[in-house]
Formats: structure tokens, C-alpha cells, sequence
């Protein structure tokens, strides 16, 4: 299995973010440790959103970047 995060802005359009979330995980345990370290920076560069996919497109969940 392969993880990964998508990203998308305020207004919901996916965003290329470049290096910042270009990763591929082997479990969903690592990707939510990346996340963790890295929600920062991704909102920084734009993102409002993240939703995790699992293999093919298979969404996980979605959630919030804004602080609480």
C-alpha cells in the first residue's frame, strides 16, 4: 500500500506544492507522523486542507490546517 496526502486551498482546488508533499509512505502510521511534523509548512505554502489517499485515489479522511 502506498499513502499520500493532496492538498488543496480555501476554495478547494487540489495545489502543487512541490517538494513539500511529493512524499509516498508505506503505512498510514508514517504518513500521519510527516503530517504532524510538516502541517506547518504546508499551510504556510498555501494549503487550507488535506486529505489522505490510500493506493488508487481511495480517500481516507479530509481535515483542516487552521490552528484551533
Amino acid at each position: 500500500m502506498a499513502w499520500t496526502w493532496r492538498c488543496a486551498g480555501s476554495d478547494g482546488q487540489v495545489l502543487d506544492l512541490g517538494e513539500i508533499n511529493t512524499e509516498t509512505f508505506p503505512s498510514r502510521g508514517d504518513a500521519e507522523t510527516w503530517l504532524g511534523e510538516n502541517w506547518q509548512d504546508l499551510a504556510e505554502a498555501g494549503a487550507s486542507h488535506v486529505t489522505l489517499v490510500q493506493d488508487d485515489d481511495t480517500v481516507v479522511y479530509t481535515m483542516s490546517l487552521a490552528a484551533e
